[in-house]
């Protein structure tokens, strides 16, 4: 297997390789021993997900799990520990009815599909915070930039709020895990537009505490360091699989620990040359290769079988990528001979290793849920129309070409982060996979489809 070992270089656009890696070395305090009180395991429907810290264990006292504003939120309200970093909608569905939808979870300016929902009653909060409650989405409230090269013609709001003055955007929040593998922060990059990594970070969490948490100051630049420290030293994967068993069993590397050893910077394994030592392996997954041999048929060979069978897929499955905007237009290719691993290239971990947003059409207009806002946008230049549900990167860069764009997301802990894409457009893997076999023509069978399903839920 190849070993990818080295410190995360989070500066490295700004100071290059080896400054990068001097700034990021290990502070004091971190250890790599790990006990019994530095990670922790979370149950999901497919198995069980561990995160661990590179400290000796969670640091509670963190501000990170203090409510820094006036709404009683916390950072860990939207991204608990005991969750993998994430929620789900089941979560916020045992959220909710413990606390009769009073929990600061629930909260109208950004919980609620509406921030002038009544929530007078229970009843009442329940259809308020809908769009929470079923697909665990957050509304993000943005103008459209004054410089834009588009304007709204048209708002199709079902919940009457939305309009150039801010449009409501429905999102997923992101875990807050895995963060040293990071090239955009948030989902249209709005905090790392322009900026370094820890510099994007230290913005992420001052924002959240003025917008999230309505606060009424920022944190101080002491309280944001401690939450970097904090996010920065968490690692979450998949430990275990209802059918696989163990995945950090003999010589296969399933679970955090691989991942704190993994080799990370911007541009590494880029397909089109950006990597800046000019490497390149398709075979971005190489966790489970050991059971790609088993011969036995009892159910758990078979089903490591299958998720060794998945992993192979993904790595060399060819098929033509077109369409995809941030994509073929930045490379200068129409056509994309590649496979899942193209985009989601960083080794180990399977986010894209640049900054570079592109869009699937998981927004486009034709998508459209009734639950969803739909905007018409018009070229201000060609009056050419576009319909799409979220502009995306569009609304921090004002550019046509970057409506509906996206990050691509790291693939480690999945299983506790459904539903799926910036919307929660896709509530299973399977509807991930059936997307995007549908969306490039990809021609998998039904078992190809079982295997990558089983290699995805135990990343």
């Amino acid at each position: 297997m190849k070993r990818w070992k080295c410190y995360h270089a989070a500066a490295l656009g700004t100071i290059g390789l080896i400054g990068a890696l001097a700034l990021v070395a290990p502070p004091p305090g971190r250890t790599q021993g790990a006990t019994a009180t530095n990670f922790i395991d979370s149950p999901n429907g497919t198995g069980v997900s561990r995160t661990r810290t590179l400290y000796s264990s969670f640091d509670m006292t963190n501000p990170f799990f203090a409510p820094l504003g006036s709404n009683g939120r916390r950072c860990a309200t939207c991204h608990p520990l005991d969750q993998g970093m994430a929620i789900t909608p089941d979560y916020v569905q045992q959220v909710f009815n413990a606390s009769d939808g009073l929990d600061p979870l629930f909260r109208t300016n950004d919980g609620s599909n509406s921030p002038n929902a009544d929530v007078s009653t229970v009843d009442a909060r329940r259809q308020a915070y809908s769009m929470l409650l079923s697909k665990a989405l957050i509304r993000i409230g943005i103008p459209l930039p004054a410089t834009a090269e588009f304007a709204l013609d048209a708002c199709d709001d079902p919940y009457g709020y939305a309009s150039a003055t801010e449009l409501s955007c429905f999102r997923r929040p992101l875990p807050a895990t895995n963060l040293f593998f990071l090239s955009a922060v948030m989902w249209d990059g709005r905090e790392s537009y322009s900026r370094g990594i820890y510099s994007a970070l230290a913005s992420q969490a001052r924002d959240a505490v003025l917008t999230h948490a309505q606060g009424a100051a920022p944190p101080t630049s002491a309280q944001v360091t401690q939450i970097i420290n904090f996010e920065t030293s968490l690692y979450t994967s998949q430990i275990s699989d209802n059918d696989a068993g163990k995945l950090n069993g003999p010589n296969v590397y399933g679970g955090p620990n691989l991942l704190i050893n993994t080799l990370f910077y911007p541009g590494i394994n880029d397909p089109f040359g950006y990597d800046p030592f000019g490497y390149f392996n398709p075979n971005v997954f190489s966790l489970f290769d050991a059971w790609g041999s088993l011969s036995a048929t009892d159910p758990v060979s078979l089903a490591r079988a299958s998720v060794a069978r998945g992993q192979v897929i993904f790595n060399t499955r060819r098929f033509n990528i077109t369409n995809v905007a941030g994509l073929n237009d930045v490379v200068g290719k129409t056509t994309i001979r590649g496979s899942c691993s193209t985009c989601h290239d960083t080794p180990s971990v399977g986010s894209h290793s640049l900054a570079r947003l592109m869009n699937t059409g998981i927004a486009d207009g034709s998508l459209r849920t009734p639950d969803m806002p739909l905007y018409t946008l018009r070229n201000k230049t060609t009056n050419a129309t576009v319909q799409t549900t979220d502009p995306g990167l569009a609304l921090t860069s004002g550019k046509w070409k970057d409506i509906g764009k996206f990050k691509v997301p790291s693939l480690r802990a999945i299983e506790t982060q459904s539903p799926y894409m910036h919307n929660g457009f896709s509530g299973e893997i399977l509807d991930v996979v059936n997307f995007y076999n549908t969306r490039f023509s990809i021609g998998l069978s039904d078992q190809d489809k079982a295997d990558l399903k089983a290699f995805l839920k135990s990343l």
